[in-house]
């Protein structure tokens, strides 16, 4: 499984927003998140997410799964009113315990099976920039045609695409992880940002390696970063597993899907390697955060 920022996603095939190009979804209510399950091979599932917060109390979350839902409810994927979803609303007391409330709204849709005679999706092609009419399509009543509700509406046409642009759209998340403009950038449409990251390429996407470490015994091609905690200068390395950096940033999804799939599980790890001197986080798609004191410094004061 996995979870794709949704504006990001929608941005392939609606204008969102004035500075998108085409004609707009003049609704603001959007799912946060999809959740895509998926195997190689076969068609996904996708689960829009709607999350929120408080610092309040039962029944404050109560109120926030009801404004959840509408959220959830302006993306339908497949029939009318069948898209399944998930809701939630966290509370964070300023004492006392963090209390997620969780709903399942159930339905028949989200699966994108083609329609007879569609082509099969092929996640290594370039990702397809659509210009989908806004609006969800109601049933007709009887004979009359009932007008589109406000929101995103994902109907058979569009189930191959909208499942390569899920699966381009998660490897740009892991290649911007990495820091890598240039396989971040081709793996996105122009609406969805390839302009803005395609002016940078990553050493590890050729032939030479600069910014990689070895972790777990395994070697991850990514980016550093150092800041300050309380005094002490810690070091933070994000990446992705160097074999599936190079098939992603080599535009190989359906096989980097093929890996990872085949690995599900090894993975994910956390634990302590001692040859890196801090803590690793190994998730399910192959990207590692990695933490350490640098050389020389005292522990942070707590």
């Amino acid at each position: 499984m996995t979870i794709v920022p949704a504006d990001t996603a929608l941005r392939a095939g609606w204008a969102l927003t004035s500075r998108d190009e085409g004609q707009r979804v003049k609704y603001r209510y959007r799912p946060q998140y999809f959740a895509e399950v998926w195997r190689p091979g076969e068609p996904s599932l996708v689960i829009p997410i709607a999350s929120k917060g408080n610092y309040g109390n039962a029944a404050t979350s109560v109120g926030q799964l009801a404004s959840a839902s509408v959220h959830a409810e302006a993306v339908h994927v497949g029939e009318w009113n069948e898209t399944p979803s998930l809701l939630f609303s966290t509370e964070i007391p300023t004492d006392g315990t963090v209390t997620v409330h969780a709903l399942q709204t159930p339905g028949r849709g989200g699966s994108l099976v083609k329609p007879s005679g569609e082509t099969e999706a092929n996640l290594d092609a370039k990702p397809v920039q659509e210009n989908v009419m806004p609006g969800i399509e109601p049933p007709p009543e009887g004979n009359v045609t009932l007008e589109p509700v406000p929101g995103c509406h994902v109907t058979p046409k569009y189930y191959t695409w909208f499942q390569e642009i899920l699966g381009h759209t998660a490897a740009a998340g892991l290649m911007a992880f990495t820091g890598s403009g240039k396989a971040t950038a081709r793996h996105l449409t122009d609406r969805q940002g390839h302009k803005r990251f395609d002016g940078f390429e990553h050493a590890a996407s050729g032939s030479v390696q600069d910014i990689s470490h070895e972790l777990l015994g395994d070697t991850y091609a990514g980016t550093d970063h150092v800041f300050r905690l309380n005094g002490p200068r810690i070091e933070a390395f994000s990446g992705v597993d160097a074999r599936l950096f190079r098939l992603l940033a080599e535009g190989q999804v359906e096989e980097y899907r093929a890996v990872v799939h085949a690995k599900r599980h090894t993975r994910p790890q956390l634990t302590w390697d001692k040859k890196w001197g801090g803590p690793v986080s190994v998730h399910s798609d192959g990207s590692v955060l990695a933490i350490r004191l640098l050389p020389g410094q005292p522990r942070p004061r707590h």
